[in-house]
């Protein structure tokens, strides 16, 4: 498990020092974000060695990121770089950095017994004002509120990868997530550059609630013999105007990811034929072929 802390140098609202619990494909990129706009960022994990490789990532994406947008102003560039690395520190010790902040954001990986066990342990040491926000793509952010004692002052924050190229943050609101809970998230993501969208606590929420089913369903035409994978990207992409087919884009998130978010919302609704479960998918999975990061899923990579 990786953990990454955040302060915040300048306040807004009640969230000041922000904390954050990051894995997965967001890996590095949370504080990256937070540091670029002027955060203190303390980095957590582990290990040394993870931190070390966390930093080289940052110090990577960062360069990528300068080229683009300081193409013209080469100098600007490495001021950027030195001033956001200079917000940025490593700490092997979650709980003892939770104790002086206002927020935390859990990233790790989607699995609710994990997230559980983790806001569990920080809620018993962070201060009680701590707001505890989750970047979960799929799960409920009730059931995970339900881990805390602190279910008024817990609420969604969800980013897309890439965090620093993407604008949009999904802020989530419970049934029991306090107003001015739900009024610190939004200022936070505006605070860091982000673009927030508001939705309630339901499965997917508003960009995967809406992505996950045209996948799931396309995988379905294809299991028919509707038409061939090869011709349903094609087709979304000249015909859409996306930029990856829902094969390609399912290959790219991980067809391990794409089961466990639809055999989870099928368990919350096994009647809604929206998130049936694929024989196709569960059998590539169970052949290990979960797409890019395994060089086989519904195609083959090199």
């Amino acid at each position: 498990t990786k953990y990454v802390v955040r302060r915040v140098c300048r306040p807004f609202r009640s969230v000041q020092s922000p904390v954050v619990a990051n894995i997965s494909l967001l890996h590095y990129r949370l504080p990256i974000v937070a540091a670029a706009s002027g955060h203190t960022v303390v980095l957590v994990d582990q290990s040394d060695e993870i931190l070390k490789k966390s930093t080289k990532g940052i110090e990577e994406s960062l360069k990528r990121v300068t080229k683009k947008k300081f193409a013209d102003k080469p100098e600007a560039g490495v001021e950027f770089i030195e001033k956001t690395l200079k917000n940025l520190t490593t700490s092997t010790d979650a709980v003892a950095v939770v104790h002086s902040t206002d927020l935390v954001i859990e990233a790790i990986v989607e699995n609710q017994e994990i997230k559980n066990e983790l806001f569990k342990r920080l809620d018993k040491f962070a201060p009680e004002h701590t707001i505890f926000a989750s970047n979960t793509s799929s799960l409920q952010i009730t059931q995970l509120a339900n881990s805390t004692t602190r279910q008024d002052r817990f609420g969604g924050l969800h980013f897309f990868n890439p965090v620093p190229m993407m604008k949009l943050v999904e802020v989530i609101k419970t049934p029991m997530t306090s107003q001015k809970t739900f009024e610190s998230l939004v200022d936070f993501s505006k605070a860091v550059g982000k673009s927030p969208v508001s939705c309630k606590d339901t499965p997917g929420f508003i960009v995967n609630r809406l992505l996950v089913p045209y996948m799931m369903e396309a995988v379905r035409l294809f299991e028919r013999g509707d038409a061939s994978k090869e011709d349903i990207d094609v087709a979304m992409k000249l015909g859409a105007g996306y930029p990856m087919g829902p094969f390609e884009l399912l290959d790219y998130v991980g067809l391990d990811t794409s089961k466990y978010i639809i055999d989870g919302w099928h368990s919350l609704e096994p009647n809604n034929p929206l998130f049936a479960p694929s024989p196709l998918l569960n059998k590539l999975v169970e052949e290990k072929k979960l797409g890019k990061k395994t060089g086989e899923g519904f195609y083959k990579y090199k």
